[in-house]
């Protein structure tokens, strides 16, 4: 272990350089994911067939094996950035759409009408009564989503993707070498220490946005 730490003395700078782009890159495609299947969520949750096909071609999404659908990505996208965040965005969809449509499913029809007795219109109800009592269930998804994504982030090294990934695949590339075990580890360690500052993000980010009779 001593060497270990030496080596993160060494090389902290980059090590710390790598996680924000690896940051960066997740925080992108979390950005687009949860516009999007919030978005659509919004859009279907009141139509079983609607719902039932949207969640359908996420969860299809989410059974491509990563190395393939990075590899897919690349002839049409090229290499770097753009190829890894698509694919983030993919893989983040089904928590984000699932969890929406169940939150604002799970919405007392009661509470509803008596919105609509109040005089409220359908935006109106949306946003002042079914979302805010929809929200704990769609932070709940946005926190699995981010967390599924922080680790496949890593994958996108593979097409020359940012992020600690980079170390991982230069670990396992030197198998044998006295650095590799370094890399390796140094990779892992950065990936689950970005997951766990991201779930505790969602934690206060949850406590600050929702009313206390709903926790």
């Amino acid at each position: 272990m001593s060497a270990f730490f030496s080596y993160l003395e060494r090389r902290w700078e980059h090590i710390l350089e790598l996680a924000l782009a690896h940051v960066t890159v997740v925080s992108i495609a979390l950005v687009a994911a949860t516009a999007i299947g919030v978005g659509a969520g919004l859009a279907v949750y009141r139509h079983d067939r609607a719902a039932n096909l949207s969640l359908a071609v996420a969860g299809t999404f989410l059974t491509i094996p990563s190395f393939a659908l990075f590899g897919l990505l690349v002839p049409v996208l090229g290499l770097g950035y753009a190829p890894t965040v698509v694919a983030l965005v993919m893989y983040a969809l089904l928590p984000i759409l699932r969890n929406t449509v169940a939150g604002l499913r799970s919405v007392d029809p009661a509470v509803v009408e008596s919105a609509r007795g109040m005089g409220m219109g359908a935006g109106r109800r949306l946003v002042r009564v079914e979302l805010p009592l929809a929200w704990p269930v769609i932070i709940a998804g946005l926190r699995v989503a981010t967390v599924l994504i922080v680790g496949i982030a890593a994958i996108g090294a593979a097409v020359n993707g940012p992020g600690l990934g980079d170390d991982i695949f230069a670990g396992l590339a030197r198998i044998g070498s006295p650095t590799a075990i370094n890399l390796v580890l140094g990779g892992i360690l950065g990936v689950l220490a970005i997951a766990v500052l991201f779930d505790g993000f969602y934690l206060l980010l949850s406590r600050l946005t929702t009313s206390r009779g709903l926790r």
